[in-house]
């Protein structure tokens, strides 16, 4: 698949790390380093714009190194990019961890997985099948 994609940044586009990969890592695109303080979140931009088909979405999703080493989450996760919106890609991220966070220029923050995605249809129904776990909510299983 190919998709149009605009680089404003000063860094490579992005690429995926092995060939097996599903997600592309993506970078901070800063004038200056931005510090994130515990609990704390920033928008920060990577210099990319792009233009997804329809029928598919861009999945942003934390890197799981940040996540298990330096407690740094993205908000919303994961978040979507529609294939109608052409403004630059921006990472919500948060530091979950107990010490500052110093992201630079440059920095993989995030990675981006394109996936297809189908349209719902609602059909208007008086009931619902039954099945074994009926209205069993969050913890019915024992997990």
């Amino acid at each position: 698949m190919k998709i149009k994609i605009v680089n404003k940044s000063k860094h490579d586009l992005p690429s995926y790390s092995t060939t097996a990969s599903a997600g592309m890592d993506l970078r901070a695109n800063l004038e200056e380093s931005v510090i994130l303080k515990p609990m704390q979140r920033a928008l920060i931009p990577t210099g990319l714009f792009i233009e997804i088909p329809v029928g598919y979405e861009a999945q942003i999703r934390p890197r799981s190194g940040l996540a298990i080493n330096k407690g740094i989450g993205i908000l919303n996760s994961p978040g979507t990019i529609d294939a109608d919106y052409r403004g630059e890609i921006c990472i919500i991220l948060i530091n979950f961890s107990n010490e500052d966070f110093i992201i630079k220029d440059g920095d993989r923050i995030c990675q981006m997985v394109i996936a297809k995605h189908e349209k719902a249809e609602w059909l208007n129904v008086d009931d619902l099948e039954k099945t074994e776990r009926g209205h069993g909510g969050f913890g019915h299983t024992g997990n």
